[in-house]
């Protein structure tokens, strides 16, 4: 592994990144926008089953359950496989599953072909984290990380408005759409990284790391919860609360909500680049205190807004914090597996933290709001932020230099001279 330059001075230049970064850049930015397509129109489709609110809605559980209890055989089969079968394999059946709830005669049809697809998500986001750790550059993997994050959130943002225009086009046809992109994007990836070294796995020789080494070192199960939390507010709180708090508490209309949600993630996109960047010259653990500490002061304070002007700049620093450590994040675990190790069992259950959090997160925080209050369910938020960031603080920092501040977390790859059981 190359070394990183001594102290904490910055690099002259930005080192120059390798062409599969892009490759997968785009394709994740594809996926996302894919997704944003396809789940605005999944309930009314659901719908058209004569089935009830419930059971419509259902059918975006089933995908987000289904990505949770695939997330560890999937992560046992990049151990065994690599992270670019398993990458590719995740894409097809999204694909194939995808395309076929464009046809699906039935409401149970439907429900199996969605949770087809949260089993292949939960394949190609474990195996996409993976292969972006061992695709990045030593020195450039906060940048790398950044630039993954803010595809999805691009995605993700831009999906909706893509979808807005195919609506006369009938309710099936988003599905159709976006199986034949995920089509098209999995054979740009077969094709660009089939001869790539950087890529290449050989599970013969390159040594596993358990997940019980793993949870061994601090600073990863620092990165678990500050993942659970990242899912419990970012995916739970905010999808589930915030459009009903707009509406609820300070009267506005449905489309203003949508405004919201979108200023938390323009906040987001605007700090995750920087971050990732700003991680790879001074260390990730400061970024991630200083992130947690702000979303969790921030988040509790949504709740107690009652103007929409200090509502929506709240929410502009909330996702602003938020996108501050998501990169360094991702950098860390990325750290303490290092390149030159099979990682599937850690990076799943990393990845797993995540959708559990937002599950979990976004029927809580709904039980708390009816029984308590709005403010309740953001103030508890925020404490689960705030936790996160104590374990934060007691973690070592994992990005390798040489400081006479302290000494960094050291990393269970072989290529640093990690113990790998």
């Amino acid at each position: 592994m190359s070394s990183v330059a001594e102290g904490d001075c910055p690099a002259p230049s930005k080192p120059k990144l390798p062409s599969e970064v892009w490759v997968l850049v785009t394709a994740n930015a594809v996926i996302a926008l894919g997704y944003g397509v396809v789940a605005p129109v999944l309930p009314q489709y659901a719908r058209n089953f004569g089935v009830s609110i419930a059971a419509a809605t259902f059918v975006i559980t089933a995908f987000a359950l289904m990505r949770l209890c695939a997330a560890p055989a999937s992560g046992v089969l990049v151990q065994k496989l690599g992270e670019r079968r398993i990458y590719l394999t995740g894409l097809l059946i999204v694909a194939l599953s995808t395309g076929a709830c464009a046809f699906a005669q039935t409401y149970w049809q439907l429900l199996v072909f969605r949770s087809l697809g949260g089993f292949g998500s939960a394949m190609f986001s474990v195996s996409s984290l993976g292969l972006m750790i061992r695709i990045s550059p030593t020195d450039a993997r906060g940048r790398v990380s950044g630039m993954f994050s803010s595809a999805f959130l691009v995605g993700s943002v831009g999906g909706p408005i893509l979808g807005s225009l195919t609506v006369g086009l009938g309710l099936s046809a988003p599905f159709v759409i976006y199986g034949i992109a995920l089509l098209i994007a999995a054979a740009v990836v077969f094709i660009r990284l089939r001869h790539s070294a950087l890529a290449a796995v050989d599970v013969q020789t390159e040594p596993a790391i358990a997940l019980r080494v793993a949870l061994g070192n601090r600073a990863y199960r620092a990165a678990l919860f500050s993942n659970f939390s990242t899912g419990w507010t970012a995916l739970g709180l905010r999808v589930a609360l915030v459009p009903l708090l707009v509406v609820e508490v300070l009267h506005r209309s449905p489309r203003m909500a949508g405004v919201a949600l979108a200023t938390f993630a323009i906040g987001n996109v605007s700090a995750v680049i920087p971050s990732g960047y700003l991680s790879d010259r001074i260390g990730r653990r400061k970024l991630i205190l200083v992130g947690l500490t702000v979303s969790a002061v921030t988040t509790a304070l949504v709740g107690f807004t009652d103007s929409l002007p200090l509502f929506l700049a709240t929410a502009f620093v909330t996702g602003l914090a938020t996108g501050m450590f998501i990169s360094p994040q991702q950098a860390a675990v990325a750290d303490i597996i290092g390149s030159k190790s099979r990682g599937g069992t850690a990076v799943a259950t990393f990845q797993m933290m995540s959708d559990f959090g937002a599950i979990l997160g976004s029927l809580a925080v709904g039980q708390i709001a009816e029984h308590l209050t709005y403010g309740s369910a953001f103030v508890i938020s925020g404490v689960i932020l705030a936790a996160a960031a104590v374990g934060w603080s007691i973690a070592p920092e994992t990005r390798q230099q040489t400081s006479a501040e302290h000494t960094p977390a050291r990393p269970l790859g072989p290529e640093v001279g990690g113990e790998v059981p």
